[in-house]
C-alpha cells in the first residue's frame, strides 16, 4: 500500500534557495508553485505519492521569482504536476487573502522588472480555464508554446484513463488557444498500448496528432504502474504491438517537428541567449517556441534577447545569424512567423 498521508504545510519548505552557481540559479530557471494531483489517471502514480493537489501562497512565489531575477534569471518556468490547477492564497499585506488562479500570478509575475519571459508545465487540459487561454493573448511574457498532455485521441481510452475530457474536448481547446494566440506552438505527451486499445483507438490517436500538428511531442509505451488501477487490468496489450504502434506515432510526430523547424528557416526570431556554445565565440539561447539556436555572438549577450536569422534547422535545435550580421534582414514577430508558416501575409 502506498502512504499518501502528508503535511501540506511542508510540501514546500525544504525547496533550495536560488544560490549564485546552483542547480536553480541562471538565465533560465524553474519555479516550483503547485504540488500533487486530483486527476487520478489510471496510469499515473501521482496523486498515490504526490498526494492532493497544493498551490504556494503567491506571496512566497513573487518572493522567490524576485530572488531569482536579482540573481539574473530572464526566463522563468512555473513547474506543478498539475501546473493549471494552480489556485494559490495572496495573503499579501492590505490584500485581504484572495485567491489566485495560474492566469493571475502569471499576470502578477508579468510586471516584475527585469522578467522577460514566463513558461508553464505540466498541464492538465480539464484545468486550461478560459482566464489562462486569455493570457496567452494578452500577457507578452506568455510564451507561445504549450505542453499540453492529450496521451490519446480514441475517447474509449481516454474514458478508460480517466481523463475526464474527449478527443474533441481537447480540440476545442486548442482552437481557442490558436483564437487568442494565433502564433502559439503545442507539444504533448502520447501513451501507446494502453490496456485495451485496439487498431481503430491507435488510429484516432494518429488521427489528432496530425489534426493538432504539433511542434514537438514525447510519446512511450504503456507500462504497469503497481498500484495504479490500469496495472490491474486483463486486457494488456502485447509489447510487440506496442513496439509497432510507437514506431509509426513517433514517426509522425518527427515529422511534423522537422516541419515546424524548416518552417523558421529565413525567418528573424527574438533569441534569449543563455550560455556559450561548443566553438568559440558561439552562445545558446532558445526561440519563443523553446528551441534551442546557436550563433556566433559576443559574451556579453548571455541574459539579452536579440533578433537572429534562422539559417539551419535539425532535428533538435536551429542555427543562425544575428541581425547585425545579416544586413537588410527584417525583424519578424512570432505572430509573423505564424502567419507565414501557414502561407498568409504576415
Amino acid at each position: 500500500m502506498v502512504d499518501t498521508e502528508f503535511p501540506v504545510e511542508s510540501k514546500f519548505d525544504h525547496l533550495p534557495d536560488a544560490e549564485p552557481g546552483s542547480a536553480n540559479s541562471g538565465i533560465s530557471v524553474f519555479l516550483t508553485i503547485q504540488e500533487g494531483c486530483d486527476r487520478f489517471c489510471t496510469f499515473c502514480v501521482v496523486p498515490y505519492t504526490r498526494g492532493a493537489e497544493y498551490s504556494r501562497p503567491v506571496k512566497h512565489v513573487e518572493a522567490e521569482a524576485r530572488r531569482l531575477i536579482a540573481l539574473g534569471a530572464r526566463e522563468i518556468t512555473l513547474l506543478g504536476q498539475n501546473v493549471n490547477a494552480y489556485h494559490g492564497t495572496n495573503g499579501g499585506a492590505g490584500e485581504g487573502n484572495s485567491e489566485y488562479s495560474l492566469a493571475d500570478l502569471i499576470r502578477r509575475l508579468a510586471d516584475l522588472d527585469g522578467l522577460k519571459r514566463l513558461r508553464y508545465t505540466t498541464s492538465h487540459p480539464r484545468d486550461l480555464s478560459a482566464d489562462l487561454i486569455a493570457a496567452h493573448g494578452d500577457v507578452a511574457a506568455l510564451m507561445p508554446f504549450l505542453h499540453l498532455p492529450v496521451q490519446s485521441g480514441s475517447d474509449r481510452i481516454l474514458k478508460a484513463m480517466n481523463r475526464q475530457h474527449t478527443a474533441d474536448d481537447y480540440r476545442r481547446r486548442i482552437e481557442e488557444l490558436r483564437r487568442a494566440r494565433a502564433d502559439i506552438a503545442l507539444s504533448s505527451d502520447f501513451i501507446v498500448g494502453f490496456p485495451g486499445e485496439t487498431e481503430a483507438d491507435f488510429e484516432a490517436t494518429l488521427e489528432l496528432a496530425r489534426d493538432v500538428d504539433y511542434a514537438q511531442a514525447f510519446s512511450f509505451k504503456y507500462s504497469p504502474r503497481p498500484g495504479t488501477p490500469a496495472a490491474d487490468q486483463d486486457d494488456q496489450v502485447s509489447e510487440n504491438i506496442k513496439s509497432q504502434r510507437l514506431k509509426e506515432l513517433q514517426t509522425l510526430l518527427s515529422r511534423s517537428q522537422a516541419v515546424f523547424n524548416a518552417s523558421m528557416i529565413g525567418r528573424t526570431l527574438p533569441v534569449l541567449f543563455e550560455r556559450p556554445g561548443r566553438h568559440a565565440n558561439q552562445l545558446l539561447g532558445r526561440t519563443a517556441y523553446g528551441q534551442w539556436v546557436h550563433a556566433d555572438m559576443p559574451e556579453d549577450y548571455r541574459g539579452r534577447i536579440a533578433d537572429v536569422v534562422i539559417t539551419e534547422a535539425h532535428t533538435n535545435s536551429l542555427a543562425g545569424q544575428a541581425v547585425a550580421a545579416h544586413a537588410g534582414a527584417a525583424t519578424e514577430t512570432p505572430n509573423e512567423a505564424a502567419a507565414h508558416a501557414e502561407g498568409q501575409p504576415g
